[in-house]
Parts: structure tokens; C-alpha cells; sequence
């Protein structure tokens, strides 16, 4: 129950009262708006009837004639009925009334006045009628001269606008009663809130609890705070400001913005449970509690306590060392290994170390480590990578020197049993002045004093030596600075360990991968071609380009790509352009093609699944691998702890190598990249090559005209000889492997000559900083800026503008300018299916060849025209076509509306026929069949030059054909 003296019930009778009078106030004002309402619209309806009366057809001349009562009285009256009006009255300008509803009433004067009206203007008003008090409008009727003949009024009374307004009060009483039960709801539910929130406190009960609750927050002797859930201070009382320093603006602000030690704004931002722990705050330590606000019945949030601890600060010495030492480790486990580069590794040891651990690092490699080989011998000579912490030119430590251990020395010693040395004081070590006595003068002059050398060891293998020194201003290095020394070595060796296999598996991949790749694209006179391929600074991936003649003088133009980077990816890769190219050679049309394509990836997608990948081997499976759930943390240890010390490890993230193999120093890392047995292999992802993506284009030069079918893939832009550029609408299918026997769809362009096909992969147009749309509108302009380049500057122009600084992906583009093929070196003619035909066809071609100059082949041309030709008629069904395409070979096709395919077979002695593809295939250079929509096309090519293939008429002509058969001739 609520109290009246509550702030809740208070607030109850306020609103109520308020809500009332409003809903009462509202109804009135509702009624009086009705009845206005009614009033308008008896106005607006007499007028419109008085009106349309007064205009209707014949109304003037009725009011003229002889009795205009028997005339308008009928009419009037059906309009009065029709309208819903009390009256509809026509009379004369005299006032005398020629209708009426009552009859009675016909031929008497009107009352009131009625002047304006014959002047000719409406008049609505609301007088006296015989029916009472009425709303009124009187029109005059006027004839084809002007002239006022009659009048018209329309009624309503009043007293029907009043049951008008009648009929919508209960409406009206029912919304207002509606408003009045939501409002008393809505308050209801409003103060049962406030009780809620007040637990049915008074006013003064509210002062007082505050007051006290106020005055005990900031008299306690330590700290509280209470945090949002958001991150944001809601309250902090005089002992938390005093101890954390805060500013007087600190309420309501993240805690991440007040300016405390990291690790104190990452535990109070967090909203997780602490007790007691330690965290400082300037020159003190703070025993921290956080407890949460939620279950408690409070706001969801956290209420922190604060304990100043600085009694405990003379035994915090240890604790600081040890604290920098592990910030220093955490420092270096995420700065040490960013690249991929050896030499950068070395630096980062060197620049992590320097000043905070010592006062110059100086970093030296075995040779073969930098060309990515494994260390074969204990005194192969090293060279120096890095050094800090020295002027960079001084003489005494000079970047890219050869250094020699001499035999015995402490030094060569650590190295041979990969131990760490300490050195206390140089000017006592005799042997290690001994191994170079200018060079260590040279440091003893500029002040140092002590030395920790450490071997960097990884996988069992010293990789070269990291060298830290003090000068004699700086403490002296003991045991427990021995032992860091050794654990940040470690850290680095890891890192220089990834490096070094990295670039021996990368410089592998990119010699695959250019070995897959096409070295030269064939000679073809259908198309301009320029060609570009940019390997991905984060390894080598699986995107490829090809240009492929086929028959009928077209060319295919495919781009593909495979998802991920690596030897996998590139291996996928020449398997996939492999397939292209053998269905290429079966004339497939596009969709048919990558249906097939699609068929393969699955199959492969399959065996690797059953087969676990790329083998037992490979990678996951070789020999110290690093399986998926031992991913090196940044420090260079897995998740089961394995280091460096022999056991596989691993770095931080790395940067993807630049074009000369070597990581760009401003890199970023690159997430496609696992390590194995400490080693980084660039994205070999075994799991499945689904998510490669295809796009297949066949241009024939004779028809201008071009098919496209993609799988996965982005498609083309296609820029015209008018300059503009369009992206054509071709339908895309799922990539392949992901098609699950799904038809592929195509779509054909006729194009005209001078038309640029630029494809490309998805490098091009899309990276971490760009997304898809942004690089196709880039790439529509940087087309569109000079329509009238050629292929190769339209490749450079497009590099120029879209290539990333850092590609993550590979690029690889394909710019081609179609070309027709003339009119005069096409020649075609309908075939009869008549034997006698084939001879008057054959003479037909051998004037064309004339005509082109070919007489030399004619006579080979001739037979292989005979056989096909006769087959057609033989075997074949109309429509019968023979087409000579004169491009870099004589081309010609026999096309038959029939899908039977000829076979090439050796005929016995004792058959009579079965001997005319035989005869084609040894006089033609190449010859097949191409399937089209109507049946089959039958081809030859044949060279210009005058070669004949083996077994033609320039080795022996039929008498070499005869002899290819075992039988004996006859």
C-alpha cells in the first residue's frame, strides 16, 4: 500500500488530479468540435446541393417555361431526398415559390431576405425557415445570358446538426473515459516504480539516509569507488581521490581516461572480482577489492575498496626488479619476431634490450642462418646484424663485420656447448682481448665493462650470438641477470629460428609457383594481351591467369584464385590450371567447363579430407610440428610451454615479406601464417581447397562476340572503344568445390573491335583498408581516365592506381583488346545434302584459297574438304555448313545438325571405307570436334608456311599413307 506521505503516494495524487483534469478538459473541447463539425457540414452540404440543383440541365429553362412547378417540383424533390436535406426550394426573383417539400406551400412568398442572391453570389447562412432554424444556402440560376431567372435553396436544421454532434459523443465519452484508464495506468505504474526505487520512503527519510550515508562514505580511512558497467566512475570518495591522485572532473569518466597505471584501469575496467591485490598508484601500493554491485540488488557495476599498502614499500624492491624484468619479457615477446626477416629480428633484440636491461647489444648470425640454411659447423665466422646503444659510427662495433671466435676463448667455449658466459670485468679477461686486441681496446675505451654473451639457440642448433654490455657507470651483471640474458636469448632465437625457415620455404613456394605459372602466353591473332602477377608480401597464394587458343581462331581467357597462401595453395593452384587447360583442350563451352572444374575440386576436397590433409608428414604431422592448439604465444612459447631451449616455439605476429623476400620494416602482421616446428609457412592450410573461385571467357574473333561463365569469382569490367566502362551483369555460381552439381550460367556480349576485357582477383580490388565497392569504383575511373590506351599501359595505369603498399593477397590481372577478323578472310557456303554437291563446293573453296594465296596448301586442303564434307552428307543431317577461316593457319569446319562424334580408327584390308579422318589427321596439323547448340562442328587447321605434318603428301603423299597399315597393301 502506498503512504500518503511517501514520496510515491505524494507524486500518486498529484498526477491523478493532473490526468483527470486534462481528460475532462479534453472532452469538452472535443464536444464543442463535434458540434462545429456538424455545423460545417451541413453548410458544405446544402451548398453543394443548391448548386448542382441550380446547374443541372434544365433547371433555367424550366424556371422559364409556363409552370415551372410541374416541371422543377418532382426533380426538386428527388434531389432533397437524394442530398438528406430538410428542404430544396426553387422561386422565383419575385420570391414566389415554385417547389416545396410541402405542397401547401407552393405559390406563397418566401420569407427573409434574399438580395444578394440576385445579384448573383451564393449566400449560406443559418435563419428562419418554415421547418424552424436551418442552415441555408440560396444560389441564383442564371440563363445563357447572365440573367438571373430563379434561386435555389438548400436546408438542413439545425436541430438535425445537433443529433450529428449526438451521435459522436459516445465515441468522444468513450475515448476520453479510454485516456482517463490508460493515464490512471500509466501513473499507477509510474509510482509503483518510485516506490520501488524510494522502498515507500517520506521525503525527510530520503534526507536523512543520504545524509548519513554520505557522511560515513567519506569518513571511512579507505578507499571506495563505485564503476558502471560501462567502464564509467560513478562515485569515488575523499580517500579513493587522495590515493589514486584523481582530478575533480573524474566522476562520470572512464576509468581508462583518468590517467591511473594501466594495470589499475585494466583491473577496474575489467568488472571482474579481485581481493587484495597489489597494484600501484604513483609512489604507493594498493591492496585492491572489487566486488560486483548486481547481486546485491543494485545496478549492474562493480564497488572497488582501496587499501593504502606503503608500509609494505621497503619490501617492494625485489618486486619492482621483477616486475620490470617481466615487462621487459612481455616487451619483447611482442616486439621481437614482427617480421619475418632475419636481420629485423636482430635489431628488434637489440632495441628491446637497449637501455633497459643493457647499454649496448651488439647481434651476430652464422652465415648460413642468412641465407635461410641450417648451421653445419661450430666455428663457421658470423656476422654482425645489430648493434645498439653506440654511436652508428663507431669503429668498434661496426654493423655487417665478420666476426671470428678464437679457439679457447670463453666465448667460443659458450658457443661450442650453447652456454651463456658471464664476463664481471673485460680488463680481466685475457683471453677475450686476446681474440682481437684493437676492437676490444676499442670498447674499453668507450667505457664498458661487463659482457653476457648468449648463444642463440634454437632446436637444439646454435644460430649466433647475442652479446650484452654495461659500462662502468652501470651496475655490474650477476647470476640473476645471467639468467634473463638467457630467457630473452631464447625469446629472439625462436623468432630468428621462424625467420630463417621462413625464407627457405618461401623462396620454395615462389619457385614453385613461377613454374606453374605461364612463362610466355601463346600467339594468337583474336587479342591485344598485357599481363601483370604480383605474389602477396605475405607469402605466395594460389591465384593464376592463362590465355588459351582454341579452334575456330577464339581464345579462352581464365583468372582464378585459391583461398589461402603457401605451398598448398600454389601446388592447388597448377592442378587447377592444369585442369583448365585439358578441358580447354575438350572445347568445353564456359559452363560446362567449370561445372567440370567444380566436379575435380570436390574430388580433391574429398581425398584430402579422407587422407587427413597433406599427409602425415606434412604439416601437422612432421617431425617437432606444432599442432593447431600448441600456436606459439607471443613470448615464443606454446600453449604447453615448450621454448626454445630445442622444442618448437614461436613469436609474436610478423609482417608479410616484401618483394624481394625480405619483410618491409612498417609491415603489419599478416594472420594466414602457422608455424611448425618453429618454422613459419605461409598459410598452408590442408584442410580443403574449397573457396577457389574462377572465371572462364571464350572471345571468337570472326562473330566479335564473347561468353563468360564464373564460379566464385569477380567479374570482369569491360571498357569500350567510347571510353566508357561497365561491369557486365554475368551470373555468378558458388566457387568451386561448393557448387554441388548446380548448372553454371553464362551470358554472351557482342562486342565491337577496340573493346578492353580487364580481369582480375580480388587482390586488386580489395584489401584490409579498402573494401570491394571502394575498389571497383576506383578501378571504373582509372579505366575511364584514358580510353585510348593499350593493354600494357592500361596494366601499368591500373597498378599504379589500385595497388596496395602492402598487398596481402596476390594480383594478378589479364588486360585484352578484342580484334575482328576480316570479312575477306571468311568464307562460308551451304552444303545440299547431295553427293554431287561436295564437287562444286570443293572448287568453290579452292577459288578462295586462290584468292588468298594459298595455292600451295590447296591440294591437301582439297582431300581434307572431300572426306568431311562427304561424312556431313553421309552421316550428318541439315543444316550442312563449310567455313575457311584464313587467320595464322587455314582453318576449316563442317558443321552438320547432328551430335553424333566421329572416331578415328585404322581400317582393315577388307573395308571399303573407314579411312577419311585417317586421312585428315595425318594431312591436318590439328583437327577435333566442338559441340554447339545445333549439332557439331568438325575442324582442321592447317600451317601457311608450307610444313606438312607427318605422313602428308611432302613425306611421300598417299604412298606414306598406304604404308601405315600392317596389312599388306592391295
Amino acid at each position: 500500500m502506498l503512504s500518503e506521505h511517501s514520496v510515491a503516494g505524494q507524486v500518486l495524487v498529484l498526477q491523478l488530479a493532473l490526468v483527470v483534469l486534462l481528460v475532462v478538459a479534453a472532452g469538452i473541447a472535443l464536444a464543442l468540435q463535434a458540434q462545429q463539425a456538424s455545423l460545417e457540414e451541413a453548410k458544405q452540404r446544402s451548398a453543394v446541393a443548391a448548386l448542382a440543383f441550380a446547374h443541372a440541365p434544365g433547371t433555367a429553362a424550366a424556371m422559364k417555361s409556363a409552370d415551372p412547378t410541374a416541371r422543377l417540383q418532382p426533380r426538386a424533390e428527388d434531389a432533397r431526398k437524394e442530398a438528406g436535406l430538410d428542404y430544396l426550394v426553387a422561386f422565383s426573383p419575385s420570391g414566389i415559390r415554385w417547389t416545396h417539400p410541402d405542397p401547401q406551400l407552393i405559390g406563397k412568398h418566401v420569407p427573409g431576405g434574399y438580395a444578394p442572391a440576385l445579384a448573383g453570389r451564393k449566400v449560406t447562412s443559418t435563419s428562419s425557415s418554415a421547418f424552424g432554424r436551418a442552415v441555408d444556402t440560396t444560389v441564383p440560376v442564371k440563363d445563357p445570358d447572365s440573367r438571373v431567372v430563379g434561386l435555389v435553396a438548400a436546408g438542413i436544421k439545425v436541430q438535425r446538426t445537433n443529433e450529428w454532434a449526438l451521435q459522436r459523443l459516445p465515441l468522444l465519452i468513450g475515448s476520453a473515459a479510454g485516456a482517463l484508464v490508460i493515464g490512471i495506468g500509466g501513473v499507477a505504474l509510474m509510482s509503483r516504480r518510485l516506490r520501488r526505487q524510494t522502498h515507500g520512503l517520506d521525503p525527510a527519510e530520503l534526507a536523512r539516509m543520504y545524509d548519513h550515508h554520505d557522511a560515513v562514505l567519506h569518513a571511512v580511512r579507505e578507499g571506495v569507488l563505485i564503476i558502471g558497467s560501462d567502464g564509467q566512475l560513478l562515485l569515488a570518495n575523499d580517500e579513493a581521490r587522495r590515493l589514486l591522485d584523481l582530478p575533480d572532473d573524474a566522476e562520470h569518466r572512464r576509468v581508462t581516461e583518468l590517467g591511473l597505471e594501466p594495470g589499475t584501469a585494466a583491473l577496474l575496467a575489467s568488472g571482474r572480482a579481485a581481493t587484495d591485490e597489489v597494484h600501484p598508484a604513483g609512489d604507493r601500493l594498493l591492496a585492491v577489492n572489487i566486488r560486483p554491485t548486481a547481486p546485491y540488488g543494485g545496478p549492474a557495476g562493480t564497488a572497488v575498496t582501496l587499501r593504502d599498502t606503503t608500509e609494505l614499500q621497503a619490501l617492494t624492491g625485489k618486486a619492482e626488479v621483477a616486475q620490470r624484468r617481466l615487462k621487459l619479457l612481455y616487451d619483447a615477446g611482442m616486439r621481437i619476431g614482427s617480421t619475418l626477416d632475419v636481420a629485423r629480428t636482430a635489431e628488434e633484440l637489440a632495441s628491446v634490450a637497449v637501455p633497459r636491461f643493457a647499454d649496448v647489444v651488439s647481434v651476430e648470425l652464422l652465415e648460413p642462418v642468412l641465407r635461410g640454411d641450417e648451421p653445419t659447423g661450430e666455428h663457421a665466422p658470423m656476422r654482425r646484424l645489430a648493434v645498439r646503444g653506440v654511436p652508428e659510427d663507431s669503429a668498434a662495433y661496426r654493423v655487417g663485420e665478420h666476426i671470428r671466435f678464437v679457439p679457447g676463448s670463453p666465448i667460443t667455449a659458450g658457443i661450442a656447448g650453447a652456454r651463456p658466459v658471464l664476463v664481471r670485468d673485460l680488463r680481466a679477461e685475457h683471453a677475450w682481448r686476446a681474440q682481437d686486441p684493437v676492437d676490444t681496446q676499442r670498447i674499453l675505451d668507450n667505457g664498458i665493462r661487463s659482457l653476457i654473451a648468449v648463444p642463440l639457440r634454437a632446436r637444439g642448433v646454435v644460430l649466433g650470438l647475442a652479446n650484452f654490455w654495461r659500462a662502468e657507470t652501470s651496475e655490474v651483471f650477476g647470476a640473476e641477470d645471467l639468467s634473463f640474458a638467457e630467457e630473452l636469448a631464447a625469446r629472439a632465437a625462436v623468432s630468428i629460428d621462424n625467420a630463417r625457415r621462413y625464407t627457405r620455404e618461401h623462396a620454395t613456394t615462389i619457385t614453385l609457383q613461377r613454374s606453374l605459372l605461364p612463362r610466355a602466353l601463346p600467339e594468337q591473332s583474336a587479342l591485344e594481351v598485357a599481363h601483370r602477377y604480383l605474389p602477396a608480401q605475405a607469402g605466395v597464394g594460389g591465384d593464376w591467369f592463362d590465355l588459351i587458343p582454341l579452334p575456330g581462331a577464339r581464345v579462352a581467357l581464365v583468372v582464378g584464385d585459391v583461398v589461402g597462401h603457401g605451398l598448398h595453395a600454389a601446388a592447388t593452384m597448377g592442378r587447377l590450371r592444369t585442369a583448365v587447360l585439358n578441358f580447354s583442350a575438350l572445347d568445353l563451352p564456359p559452363d560446362e567447363l567449370l561445372g567440370h572444374l567444380d566436379e575435380l575440386v570436390s574430388h580433391i576436397d574429398t581425398d584430402e579430407a579422407r587422407t587427413g590433409g597433406m599427409g602425415a608428414d606434412d604439416e601437422y604431422g612432421g617431425e617437432g610440428a606444432v599442432r593447431p592448439r600448441d600456436h606459439p604465444h607471443p613470448n615464443g612459447t606454446t600453449t604447453d610451454g615448450a621454448s626454445a631451449d630445442g622444442t618448437p616455439g614461436g613469436t609474436g605476429p610478423y609482417t608479410a615479406p616484401g618483394p624481394d623476400g625480405a619483410p618491409p620494416p612498417d609491415a603489419s602482421p599478416d594472420p594466414d601464417t602457422t608455424l611448425l616446428g618453429g618454422e613459419a609457412l605461409v598459410g598452408d592450410s590442408s584442410a580443403g581447397i574449397t573457396g577457389a573461385t574462377c572465371l572462364y571467357v571464350i572471345y571468337d574473333p570472326v562473330a566479335g562476340r564473347v561468353t563468360l561463365a564464373r564460379a566464385g569469382h569477380p567479374g570482369p569490367a569491360l571498357v569500350r572503344p567510347d571510353g566508357s566502362v561497365s561491369f557486365p551483369d554475368v551470373p555468378v555460381s558458388p566457387p568451386l568445390g561448393l557448387g554441388g552439381g548446380l548448372p553454371v550460367e553464362t551470358v554472351d556480349l557482342t562486342l565491337p573491335e577496340g573493346s578492353r576485357l580487364v580481369l582480375y582477383t580480388d587482390g586488386l580490388i580489395e584489401d584490409r583498408e579498402r573494401d570491394i565497392d571502394t575498389g571497383l569504383e576506383l578501378l571504373r575511373s582509372t579505366l575511364a581516365d584514358a580510353p585510348d590506351r593499350s593493354p600494357e599501359q592500361t596494366c601499368t595505369a591500373v597498378l599504379d592506381a589500385m595497388l596496395p603498399q602492402h598487398p596481402s593477397d596476390d594480383i594478378a590481372l589479364l588486360v585484352a583488346r578484342t580484334k575482328l577478323l576480316a570479312p575477306d578472310r571468311i568464307a562460308e557456303w551451304e552444303v545440299p545434302s547431295d553427293p554431287a554437291a561436295v564437287g562444286r563446293v570443293r572448287a568453290a573453296c579452292m577459288r578462295t584459297l586462290e584468292t588468298w594465296g594459298l595455292d600451295e596448301i590447296g591440294f591437301t586442303t582439297e582431300l581434307i574438304l572431300s572426306e568431311l564434307i562427304t561424312n556431313a552428307i553421309r552421316y550428318g543431317a541439315q543444316p550442312i555448313r563449310v567455313r575457311l577461316l584464313h587467320d595464322r593457319a587455314l582453318i576449316c569446319e563442317v558443321s552438320d545438325g547432328t551430335s553424333a562424334s566421329p572416331h578415328l580408327r585404322r581400317a582393315t584390308t577388307t573395308d571399303e571405307g573407314g579411312r577419311g579422318l585417317f586421312l585428315v589427321a595425318q594431312f591436318a596439323q590439328r583437327w577435333g570436334t566442338r559441340y554447339t547448340p545445333s549439332g557439331k562442328v568438325i575442324w582442321t587447321e592447317q600451317t601457311l608456311d608450307g610444313m606438312r605434318p607427318a605422313g602428308g603428301p611432302g613425306d611421300g603423299g598417299i604412298d606414306t599413307l598406304l604404308d601405315q597399315w600392317d596389312e599388306p597393301a592391295l
